[in-house]
């Protein structure tokens, strides 16, 4: 025979196993917004709260449906004070992160050495496309350098953004 406080005991844990297997479905077609957060410290190359990170993570609250394809991430604007993140899926969404304070360097000093490891992004109004390449030469924050994608690709001409990135703005 079961006591009062074993069946008040076992009263109290049905509901929570009810609700895990919810909460878990609930998840189920959701893009997860800590997803969203190693995204744009990719694409920035720093982390959350840091000069040139997002300002802050992204709101978990946030529902947003699941992607299929990549995310896009672009600067908004010429003072990238902020980042666009979109699903490029068909009826996809759209956010936009903040940045925090820009990213202090030493303007004289190069910040991407010949031969380094180096993203070049493509970027134009709406979309942003990155690839990893190799730097052909050195240069400092806003510097063009001759860069390559591929072992016998052409080299392209690339502003250097910060350390370790490159953009090629199309218009």
């Amino acid at each position: 025979m079961m006591t009062p406080n074993a069946s008040m005991r076992r009263l109290a844990v049905l509901p929570f196993a009810l609700v895990v297997p919810l909460v878990a479905a609930h998840a189920e077609g959701l893009h997860d917004p800590a997803a969203i957060d190693r995204d744009v410290a990719a694409f920035t190359g720093q982390p959350i709260g840091a000069a040139g990170g997002a300002a802050r993570p992204v709101d978990r609250r946030l529902r947003l449906a699941a992607c299929a394809a990549p995310l896009a991430l672009s600067w908004r604007g010429d003072a990238h004070a902020s980042i666009l993140v979109e699903c490029p899926d068909p009826g996809g969404w759209h956010i936009f992160v903040a940045m925090s304070g820009l990213a202090r360097t030493t303007p004289a000093g190069p910040v991407i050495e010949r031969g380094q490891s180096v993203t070049v992004a493509i970027t134009g109004d709406g979309f942003s496309v990155s690839q990893s390449a190799e730097a052909l030469e050195s240069g400092a924050v806003g510097a063009w350098i001759k860069v390559r994608t591929q072992a016998k690709s052409d080299p392209l001409q690339a502003q250097v953004v910060r350390p370790g990135l490159v953009e090629v703005r199309v218009e």
